[in-house]
């Protein structure tokens, strides 16, 4: 019969977990952290900020030959935290997947994207956890961060890490803690975030706080890793059916001749009942145009259609060609067809005052347009350059400096990522057409044409 201590905490009653514990209570746990990108590297930060040495694991040289000479390639992790960690020791990267046998826990932080045919492509998670296995020994804590459907740690991870005899919750520990980075954000970053936590048994759970507990502010537990996998959708999920509906009220808004944009900044002085979201040109990003179709999936195996998030992502998906329309409109004003027109796009980055232009509508607004016959030039502050292969045109484009001669020339530009530094003034000022999908120009001119509002706005 299990003694008072060991009903309280549960850790105490497996040597292997209370040695794991008693390793990240002295900071004297080795920690890992496989995948380098916009997830892995500021996961890494924070684990060296929280007294851990700190391995960070990647298949890509370049990143990790920038964290070893102390560098930082994501925008959200300053050159001097990377240098300063590195310099004493508590973070170093490699590209060996071997190294993964010497570290205590395993954050695993790989992208899940989607195929064309709108099935979740678990190869890059796969291909960690069979390497992982290759490596795992007793004691070791390994946690999926990656978003993935409901089942994933349970279905797939678990039965690959148990294939050479270990047992998850006896002889190794499991758990899913979805990353909530939002990149670019100055205010909400790795450690401030609740970080949620469900683990395989509540002794999986117990570690893995105690883990985050050393570098995050707080963290949430849950009762299991489907309930966690499920939490991100939710939180995806949400946001992609109120940019659908608020997109589809600036479809229905550009033909009532009314501005969505009054219309929301009004509905978002209700202090209860409301909470403002905005149209734009289209989801993009590597969350909200992918997660929640990894939901939808799933739920077809148990034979439910989710009817909300199909049609979200038909309405957001739409979006694209609905700018491209409102660009041909406004050239039809100047008797200009698409066909030959030069057409200057602001933004393609899928947000403002970030690099990211993966899943970007800004990408996709720019290949109908070539498709059209359109002369293309772009201009982003943080996005240098497009290569060739990342896009449906094929065709290497580089950002243009804006100057008022340029504005002056094009015929129209169009807004499709609203970038702070950009003076939004003098494009109005200089530009023959403007077409703004982001409400970027405040003040009402005759040749702005803005997404769901009537002209002039």
């Amino acid at each position: 019969m299990p003694d008072a201590l060991t009903s309280q905490n549960p850790v105490a009653a497996n040597s292997l977990a209370a040695a794991l514990s008693d390793k990240l209570a002295r900071r004297t746990a080795k920690v890992g952290v496989v995948g380098l990108g916009y997830v892995g590297l500021p996961l890494a930060v924070e684990f060296a900020r929280g007294g851990f040495e700190t391995l960070g694991i990647d298949l890509d040289p370049g990143k990790v030959e920038s964290v070893n000479a102390g560098r930082s390639y994501i925008r959200d992790v300053p050159d001097t935290d990377v240098a300063g960690f590195r310099a004493a020791g508590r973070l170093s990267a490699t590209t060996d997947p071997a190294a993964v046998a010497v570290l205590d826990t395993i954050n695993i932080c790989v992208p899940t994207p989607l195929r064309k045919t709108r099935d979740p492509d678990l190869s890059f998670v796969v291909s960690a956890v069979e390497t992982i296995a290759q490596y795992l020994r007793p004691g070791q804590l390994v946690i999926l961060e990656s978003t993935t459907y409901p089942g994933t740690t349970d279905e797939i991870v678990r039965p690959l890490l148990e294939k050479q005899g270990l047992v998850a919750g006896r002889d190794f520990f499991l758990a899913f803690s979805p990353e909530r980075v939002d990149p670019g954000n100055e205010t909400w970053n790795t450690r401030n975030v609740p970080k949620v936590v469900g683990g395989h048994t509540p002794v999986c759970t117990r570690l893995a706080c105690e883990l985050y507990s050393a570098s995050v502010a707080t963290v949430v537990e849950v009762s299991s890793p489907r309930v966690a996998e499920m939490v991100k959708l939710l939180e995806n999920t949400f946001r992609a059916v109120n940019i659908g509906l608020v997109n589809e009220l600036a479809l229905m808004c550009d033909r009532l001749g009314i501005s969505v944009w009054e219309v929301v900044e009004a509905a978002a002085t209700k202090p209860f009942g409301f909470m403002p979201f905005y149209p734009g040109p289209g989801l993009g990003g590597h969350c909200i145009p992918i997660d929640p179709f990894y939901l939808s999936w799933k739920v077809k195996e148990v034979g439910f259609e989710a009817r909300f998030i199909e049609l979200a992502g038909y309405v957001n998906g739409a979006m694209p060609q609905h700018v491209v329309h409102k660009i041909s409109d406004a050239l039809n004003t100047r008797a200009l067809p698409v066909r030959g027109s030069s057409v200057l796009i602001l933004g393609v980055a899928y947000k403002r005052d970030i690099d990211d232009f993966r899943e970007s509508p800004a990408i996709d607004v720019m290949a109908e347009l070539d498709r059209r016959g359109a002369r293309l030039s772009y201009h982003d502050p943080y996005v240098a350059r497009i290569p060739a292969d990342e896009w449906a045109a094929g065709i290497d484009m580089e950002s243009t400096p804006l100057t008022p001669e340029l504005l002056a020339t094009v015929d129209c530009v169009a807004i499709l990522t609203d970038h702070r530094s950009i003076d939004y003034d003098a494009v109005v000022r200089h530009a023959r057409l403007v077409v703004d999908c982001r409400n970027a120009v405040k003040r009402p001119a005759p040749h702005v044409f803005k997404l769901g509002a009537p002209t002039g706005c």
